[in-house]
């Protein structure tokens, strides 16, 4: 009898097993440093209130949940894996389409606090997440992307293998949970057409749902094993284009050394034509700004579908305005976070900025992406003079890194944002940074109960 080919799922199980290294973990305490940052900044919106009181109506557990004590994990994961995607300021990998912090740090931090877990063990999970969503969520396609919410589709595998990591669940044991959790797909694009936070409870509901998955494996509840690959499966269901190699292509490294990170409160698709138009206006002098007369920019149609917004309203659809992130620039110079208020879309210095920015799509680009995400900028000026630059990437992509210090301080201006004291933020960063060092989690937790 022909023993049958071992699924995908249990093959990225296996890989999964392999041992962390120091420089790898090193990576996962800066993300979580970069994660924290975007979490804590948004404790200052109406949604983690909500969520707040959601949460504070629980019963009382081990797990911290930010500004709302220590709760059950499940309850814990609700508040904090739904906050680190409020401001868009969260990681992203470009191949796969997503953001794996949110939903895979969340996880592990939790995950580490209820089993009484060391650092080495936390920042392990945290990798090992990353591996399994980058991976799943890669193989997706881009057609995946046209409707579904690929952080939440992948992410559940990504929550999944960082709970099974902390678990230290076996290859055979994981498998089951990663059949588990994606049995469970990701959530739809729709709310992007409305005034709603329902991406960031697909996130939450991704971690949650992964961390249920590997506690039932631990109980030994067996799961489906071919979910990705099977014939009603998830790559048959949603992602006409899937690229199943890409679960278990051989990698010189771990993945999370590809992620990138987001100096820029918009949408990452806005972040290369920002760059761009930086790099142009770096060669004019401070007072030719007022002769800018046009503004023409060529990026992919993702960055267009996404982020073509000439009249933003709200603070969301400011994120998602390549003509509003260009025109705050021309107006107000290096992009902050108060430049993407609902009060700054009303600006009405800006509102005939942005009418002054045309978009287009650059095939080039296009073809390029998601490995790339790029875009040029033409600048004209009323002397006839007209500037032109070109990102084939963005700051904060493997190709030009944020440094550490970079990360540090935009996670402090968030910190800030979200109303942290710099006497609580500065020394909770600290110790995150230590973990690597060989920083104690307890130290960190008990400076995450310390939020309010």
């Amino acid at each position: 009898m022909t023993t049958p080919a071992a699924s995908l799922t249990e093959q990225l199980a296996q890989r999964l097993q392999q041992p962390v290294n120091a420089a790898a973990r090193q990576r996962a305490a800066l993300l979580l440093v970069d994660w924290l940052g975007c979490a804590l900044a948004a404790l200052r919106y109406p949604l983690a209130a909500q969520l707040r009181s959601v949460v504070q109506a629980q019963a009382a557990g081990t797990v911290v949940a930010l500004g709302a004590g220590r709760r059950s994990v499940a309850d814990a994961l609700l508040l904090n894996a739904a906050l680190g995607n409020v401001l868009e300021m969260d990681d992203v990998h470009r191949g796969a389409i997503l953001h794996p912090g949110p939903v895979v740090i969340p996880v592990a931090l939790a995950a580490a606090q209820a089993e009484g877990a060391d650092a080495d063990a936390l920042l392990d999970a945290i990798v090992r997440g990353y591996e399994a969503t980058i991976r799943v969520g890669r193989a997706l396609g881009k057609a995946h992307y046209r409707y579904w919410h690929p952080t939440s589709t992948a992410g559940a595998f990504g929550a999944a293998a960082a709970a099974a990591s902390v678990l230290r669940l076996p290859a055979e044991s994981l498998a089951d949970a990663l059949g588990t959790a994606g049995s469970r797909t990701g959530g739809l694009w729709q709310m992007r057409h409305e005034p709603v936070p329902t991406k960031s409870l697909h996130n939450a509901e991704a971690a949650r749902s992964g961390w249920l998955a590997a506690q039932l494996a631990l109980a030994g509840m067996r799961g489906p094993r071919r979910i990705l690959e099977g014939e009603q499966g998830l790559f048959a269901a949603t992602a006409p284009d899937a690229l199943p190699e890409q679960v278990v292509a051989d990698e010189a490294d771990w993945l999370i050394h590809s992620t990138s990170l987001k100096p820029w409160p918009a949408c990452r698709h806005a972040h290369p034509a920002i760059d761009a138009l930086r790099d142009a206006l770096a060669q004019l002098d401070a007072g030719e700004l007022a002769q800018i007369e046009h503004v023409q920019v060529h990026t992919y149609a993702e960055a267009l579908r996404f982020c073509d917004r000439p009249q933003p309203q709200t603070e969301l659809e400011a994120k998602f305005s390549l003509q509003h992130a260009l025109a705050s620039i021309l107006v107000n110079g290096r992009p902050q976070l108060a430049h993407y208020t609902a009060e700054a879309c009303s600006d009405a210095e800006l509102a005939p900025w942005r009418a002054r920015i045309s978009l287009h799509e650059d095939a080039a680009c296009s073809q390029r992406f998601p490995t790339h995400y790029g875009a040029s900028v033409q600048v004209r000026l009323a002397d006839g003079r007209q500037l032109q630059a070109e990102r084939i990437d963005a700051w904060g992509d493997p190709e030009c890194p944020m440094s550490a210090e970079d990360v540090l301080a935009k996670a402090l201006s968030l910190a800030q944002w979200g109303g942290v004291s710099a006497g609580l933020a500065q020394p909770l960063f600290g110790q995150v940074q230590a973990l690597a060092q060989g920083g104690t989690l307890d130290a960190l937790n008990t400076m995450l109960a310390r939020v309010t």
